[in-house]
């Protein structure tokens, strides 16, 4: 089992980038904690800060894939002051985690898969296209797709162009279908939730990234939906 996770820091400030470098790490870590369960970056961009992500890519892979990824889907929190800024101030950094899906498996064509009927169409062309069945209705079963053809006078013809309309349409639908796809993991950038995170994560004590954080490890949310203070 395979499942793609994409973490984005979303439209936040540089922190949140900050936020999705530590928790890549953090749930690369859970998995490597689990049996027959391994993950792998796919794709990262760059923040703006040295060792900061915009966002990851992440290929889960093994029996407890879907398990471990289920885990990390929501809005998650990284709960540290900011390396950034100096004095008090906000210590909660939001990323969102979604589930996304990565391309588009093409639909393989074979003529063997289309039924062909010879039909009559109406229309111009003469006495003989009104009395032979010299159009075309072609089938391509596992689609469904469905296309008739009378532009020629004899029914081979018309097969052939039937055959090539076909694989168009078919290949049209497949680029439409990965422009879906492409489509819905940018709009994960701009679905982040602040706030009622599904997990929050904190530095290890005495890390230096820290600045002196007391909690370690990971709060989920309560069953009171209860969001962490600011």
């Amino acid at each position: 089992m395979t499942v793609h996770l994409l973490l984005s820091a979303g439209r936040g400030p540089q922190e949140c980038a900050w936020a999705v470098a530590r928790l890549v790490r953090r749930l690369e870590t859970d998995a490597g904690g689990r049996e027959k369960v391994s993950t792998r970056r796919v794709e990262t961009v760059a923040g703006e800060r040295p060792g900061t992500f915009l966002s990851v890519l992440l290929e889960i892979t093994g029996d407890a894939a879907v398990q471990l990824a289920d885990s990390w889907t929501g809005t998650l929190c990284w709960q540290a002051p900011s390396p950034y800024r100096t004095g008090p101030g906000r210590k909660n950094w939001y990323v969102t985690a979604q589930q996304v899906r990565i391309g588009v498996t093409p639909t393989v064509f074979d003529e063997a898969d289309v039924d062909f009927v010879p039909c009559r169409t109406g229309g111009p062309g003469g006495q003989h296209r009104n009395k032979a069945s010299t159009a075309v209705r072609a089938t391509h079963r596992p689609s469904g797709t469905v296309v008739v053809v009378d532009t020629e006078r004899q029914f081979s013809l018309n097969r052939g162009i039937a055959v090539r309309l076909l694989r168009e349409r078919l290949e049209a639908g497949d680029a439409a279908a990965g422009r879906a796809v492409e489509t819905a993991r940018w709009r994960v950038h701009d679905e982040l939730v602040r706030g009622d995170p599904v997990r929050i994560e904190r530095p290890a004590p005495g890390s230096g990234s820290s600045r002196g954080a007391k909690a370690n490890g990971t709060r989920r949310r309560g069953p009171d939906g209860a969001r962490p203070p600011e």
